[in-house]
């Protein structure tokens, strides 16, 4: 009876470990989508005068936000 008890505690650990890893993975890209969402707005805010002093096409916004986005 014991060893049952053992598995079951097992089991229990490897679910909440689950999830931890679930919600963990959740929050990651979910900040990863603010960080996205907030560069794309700022650089969308610019003018094209402005992109262009920068370097920057509006078509290049979005690539370089999730590039932002997705740094490490």
């Amino acid at each position: 009876m014991a060893h049952a008890t053992a598995n079951i505690t097992n089991a229990q650990s490897g679910l909440g470990a689950r999830i931890s890893g679930l919600v963990a993975t959740f929050q990651a890209r979910r900040a990863r989508r603010r960080v996205f969402k907030q560069t794309y707005a700022e650089l969308a805010s610019l003018s094209n005068r402005d992109l262009a002093d920068l370097g920057l096409a509006r078509s290049e916004i979005s690539r370089i936000a999730w590039q932002a986005a997705n740094e490490n």
